[in-house]
């Protein structure tokens, strides 16, 4: 593991322009479940009932929607940055980041202190709400004081249309301003480093993709293997956290600054 991650250190120091790509792994190390794992949102609930159409069609499918979006904001809204998302600050702060594509919804990096202007969510937000029928915006918390007060389903003040977190549902086109932003920066990196991701989701998992066919350095840091493992210059299968917390050490001890 030491020379992998010294291998590592080596390819970042060499970097200019580095694209980190980090999914759900990266938020699990903070305590957030994956959708998709052992105790996940989809041990409890049925992941057809949440399909974009249904929302928009039924009132009963939006009153479960804003039943298990509410359970898993809350543990969201309390969650903190791991090592993982400072260190990836810490690449910022060196000079190297050229962005953050996110799969994750929780804004833990924002809270690590990345600049929000380097933070592409393409999956979107938890902790902002929008009409689906005007764009009127509403702060995350406002809506769950409604929701705690008994109603089962908010809507718009101003217009009376659906609200909806601003987070990318089954069926819901992706956002496609944020998508081209993080294509572009696929082709402008030198390195792309994927970080707890299992890179079956697509389009995201496009990305690094984009990246690698671009001419990029792929690193993979994830518990378990990915599709791409083949295309990457260096698989690490471990902690994102203390992976990346290691590499970030190597190079501040090495003077990188």
């Amino acid at each position: 593991m030491d020379s992998l991650l010294k291998e590592a250190a080596a390819l970042v120091r060499e970097a200019q322009r580095v694209l980190v790509f980090t999914g759900a792994g990266l938020s699990t190390e903070s305590g957030i479940p994956d959708f998709r794992s052992p105790g996940g949102v989809w041990d409890k609930y049925d992941p057809s009932d949440f399909y974009f159409d249904r929302f928009l069609s039924d009132e009963k499918a939006r009153e479960k929607y804003w039943q298990m979006s509410t359970e898993f904001y809350r543990t969201m809204k309390d969650a903190q940055p791991n090592r993982a998302h400072i260190a990836i600050r810490e690449l910022e702060d060196m000079g190297k980041l050229l962005a953050v594509v996110t799969q994750n919804i929780d804004a833990l990096h924002q809270k690590a202190g990345n600049s929000p202007e380097k933070i592409i969510e393409i999956h979107g937000t938890a902790f902002s709400v929008s009409c689906l029928s005007c764009g009127k915006k509403y702060d995350r918390d406002l809506i769950e004081e409604r929701l705690k007060s008994g109603v089962k389903v908010p809507y718009c003040d101003d217009c009376g249309g659906i609200l909806k977190p601003d987070t990318v549902s089954f069926g819901q086109a992706m956002p496609q301003d944020k998508m081209e932003q993080a294509f572009r920066y696929a082709r402008e990196c030198d390195l792309c480093m994927a970080l707890g991701s299992s890179l079956v989701v697509y389009p995201a998992a496009s990305i690094p993709i984009h990246a690698s066919d671009s001419g990029a350095k792929l690193i993979i840091i994830n518990r378990d293997k990915t599709p791409l493992d083949d295309r990457a210059a260096l698989v690490i299968n471990f902690s994102a956290g203390k992976a990346l917390g290691t590499i970030i050490d190597m190079l501040r001890s090495s003077g990188n600054n």
